[in-house]
């Protein structure tokens, strides 16, 4: 049996990084001017992190979580999302002393789930997201929207829509709860065995669950909406105007409540809706009880996260146009030991000098390197055999006139550049 990667993994071949790439480039631009600053948490953190943070009585808990025993007999699991570890991370490195807000992102960050594959969303899948600590203003939940609708717009993700809702604080959702389980009460016996479990401890879960009886259920029950506290009735106002005025639509949608327990007041949605695909693309909103959660100080944070391989298929299914690489701008056809190693030092030259170049490592015939260059599409071969050495030049061909200048071999970089190509 030949060797494969395990069932929801994916690799990421030569020929298409690029496209990774071109979008992780963009994340890059825009995180700069938007004032936040790249961190990078391990792969591997405590269980305990997800079950206090993440929540108990989530999927990704319950279902999802890749958990295992290391040789010190410690529970360690894969990350399945990435802010429980980003919070960990701003916690043990004592960046709540820092004057805040603290503005950061990750990006490329991979995140394991056991869940049935589908398209874009695979077990092992990697997350772009940010994180804001230390801001309470609904103006940084706005902050976070734009940024993600921005990127999104700019990787060419066609029919975005805006979609936000409140879930409350600590002081309004009991209220909601009692609310939601009077409700649930007599339809207590069309719920799935999960949703059951939620029932007592966290009904809010519910609203989340996938199963199409536990939906139709769901989609008649009450809204937190009507039982919001002043507080957070004034957060959530807020927001909206903040929307308005970067003139960014949006609808609320109350019955998104995302699928961790760290959610408090702001949560949202971003939709892609085109001919090819229809879905969420980027999840976030605020958590402002999960550093004390942790075992921090009270601090606030707000953020989102998406899928890299899920905006990677949309943006492709939306015809975005993502620029392919630069082709190679010079190719050393050489023959000859003599000549092979004076190729080789001037591969190295042009390259040092910035100029994309490359040269043959296989030992090939002149005419199977102009294949190869040709293959490459190289807008230049540098031939240089043993007439060439001799008389210390070297011939300059364009691939696409078949014109053909000799140039002095000294100092070729500067040749090429007065030749015009670079």
């Amino acid at each position: 049996m030949a060797m494969q990667a395990p069932k929801g993994t994916k690799d990421v071949t030569p020929k298409e990084s690029y496209k990774w790439q071109y979008i992780e480039r963009l994340a890059r631009e825009l995180c700069e001017d938007f004032g936040f600053y790249e961190t990078r948490t391990p792969v591997i953190e405590h269980t305990e992190l997800f079950l206090r943070g993440v929540g108990d009585t989530t999927d990704i808990v319950q279902k999802e979580m890749y958990t295992f025993l290391d040789k010190g007999e410690r529970s360690i699991t894969l990350k399945p999302e990435g802010t429980a570890g980003a919070a960990r991370m701003f916690l043990e490195n004592g960046l709540f002393n820092d004057a805040q807000p603290t503005k950061m992102y990750y990006l490329y960050c991979p995140v394991f789930r056991y869940d049935k594959p589908q398209a874009g969303r695979l077990r092992e899948h990697h997350q772009f997201g940010v994180e804001i600590y230390g801001a309470p203003r609904a103006s940084a939940d706005a902050e976070c929207i734009r940024l993600a609708h921005t990127l999104l717009a700019r990787a060419g993700v066609q029919g975005l829509s805006v979609r936000i809702n409140s879930i409350g604080c600590p002081d309004c959702r009991p209220q909601y709860n009692d609310k939601l389980r009077a409700y649930l009460h007599s339809r207590y016996d069309g719920l799935c065995e999960t949703c059951k479990s939620r029932f007592e401890k966290n009904p809010l879960r519910i609203l989340d669950c996938k199963e199409d009886g536990c939906k139709a259920i769901s989609a008649g029950a009450p809204t937190i909406l009507d039982c919001l506290c002043g507080e957070c009735e004034a957060h959530f106002a807020e927001l909206k105007t903040c929307l308005t005025a970067l003139d960014i639509p949006y609808e609320v949608d109350p019955f998104i409540v995302r699928g961790l327990d760290y959610y408090t007041k702001t949560v949202f949605e971003i939709v892609a809706c085109g001919n090819a695909y229809n879905g969420t693309v980027c999840g976030g909103g605020r958590y402002d009880g999960l550093i004390e959660q942790l075992g921090g100080p009270k601090l606030c944070g707000t953020g989102f996260g998406m899928g890299m391989e899920r905006l990677l298929l949309i943006a492709e299914q939306s015809g975005a146009n993502i620029p392919e690489p630069k082709p190679v701008k010079v190719y050393i056809a050489a023959l000859g030991d003599a000549p092979r190693a004076a190729g080789f030092r001037l591969a190295d030259e042009l390259r040092q000098s910035g100029i994309k170049t490359e040269f043959d490592h296989v030992g090939r015939s002149f005419k199977a390197q102009f294949k190869f260059a040709d293959k490459l599409h190289a807008r230049f071969v540098a031939i240089l055999g043993e007439d060439e050495l001799e008389r210390g030049s070297v011939k300059l061909k364009n691939m696409g006139t078949g014109e053909e200048l000799l140039l002095p071999l000294a100092d070729l970089a500067q040749a090429v550049r007065a030749a015009g190509i670079q």
